[in-house]
């Protein structure tokens, strides 16, 4: 309910249907006429206000914002290549490391009884 009471007023305000200054019902009159819980617009109120839609004074009530700024679009993302060197502590095992060239063979005869 709460998403839908948002998306109502944002609707409201952008169609023209709400103008700049418009002083809103309070919560507890608006929560009584949709039938709802009065923290379920005070909410919505609270989220519109934080985005800008709406602004609110203590004891003068909310009213819908003088000057309503949309958000920007977020900039398109780049994709960026990985880092290299890689990040992290070297390896052990890299192509010039003695780990990395293929083992001669077990070491010792591995017969039973030879040492």
């Amino acid at each position: 309910m709460r998403g839908a009471l948002i998306r109502a007023l944002r609707d409201a305000v952008r169609g023209g249907r709400l103008a700049p200054g418009t002083r809103l019902p309070s919560s507890r009159s608006l929560a009584a006429d949709l039938g709802i819980a009065r923290n379920t617009v005070a909410d919505a109120y609270g989220e519109l206000v934080a985005e800008g839609w709406l602004t609110a004074r203590q004891g003068s009530g909310t009213r819908v914002a003088r000057r309503v700024v949309p958000p920007e679009p977020a900039p398109p993302r780049t994709p960026r290549p990985p880092p290299w060197p890689p990040p992290g502590p070297p390896t052990i095992c890299g192509p010039a490391s003695p780990m990395s060239r293929p083992s001669p063979g077990p070491p010792g005869s591995l017969r039973p009884g030879a040492p």
